[in-house]
């Protein structure tokens, strides 16, 4: 807590870019193109293979 002004000063930027981003991230939620059938699948099979590599990695190790 030795820096009160400095935790208050950077909670208030984020409360006013929450505040200001918010009217943009509605509208590209609304206006955004919507997902098709496979792409869960091509989000998914690269996530698995970073957490099979950083497995690897940590095997490794």
């Amino acid at each position: 807590m030795d820096n009160i002004w400095l935790q208050i000063a950077l909670a208030a930027t984020m409360g006013m870019m929450l505040f200001f981003l918010y009217p943009s991230a509605k509208r590209w939620m609304q206006d955004g193109p919507k997902a098709q059938q496979g792409d869960w699948m091509a989000a998914v099979v690269p996530l698995l293979a970073v957490v099979g590599f950083v497995l690897l990695l940590i095997m490794l190790v």
